[in-house]
């Protein structure tokens, strides 16, 4: 299988500390992450929420991994508190999915992503 078009993976990274416009502008710049050029498609500081004590930001990548968000953020001077994945493409993380668990995909999760068998 393979992907055969965007499938942009999008995180909503939780930080440790202040986050101002400086900080939105050095992540969305260029960073080598193992040796291979990442810029992000979205970085976003999202609206303070009254649960939440800490800054959120919604970060886009495309193809991306975690530790690729995590090098970014880090690379702007910022520490995450914590970091989900919640969507790639169309297909949202079932926020069910408990960590270390998995799930068997059905066609129309794979038509979300994308993926076409060859």
């Amino acid at each position: 299988m393979m992907c055969n078009l965007f499938c942009g993976s999008r995180y909503i990274a939780t930080i440790d500390g202040a986050v101002n416009k400086q900080h939105l502008i050095a992540i969305s710049e260029e960073t080598v992450v193992d040796g291979i050029r990442c810029i992000p498609d979205v970085v976003e500081l999202l609206p303070q929420q009254p649960d939440k004590s800490r800054p959120r930001l919604r970060i886009v990548v495309h193809e991306g991994r975690n530790h690729k968000v995590r090098e970014l953020v880090k690379s702007a001077g910022l520490q995450i508190y914590s970091l989900i994945w919640i969507r790639i493409g169309a297909f949202r993380h079932p926020p069910d999915l408990l960590f270390g668990k998995h799930i068997e995909l059905k066609p129309p999760q794979l038509k979300a992503l994308w993926w076409d068998e060859k």
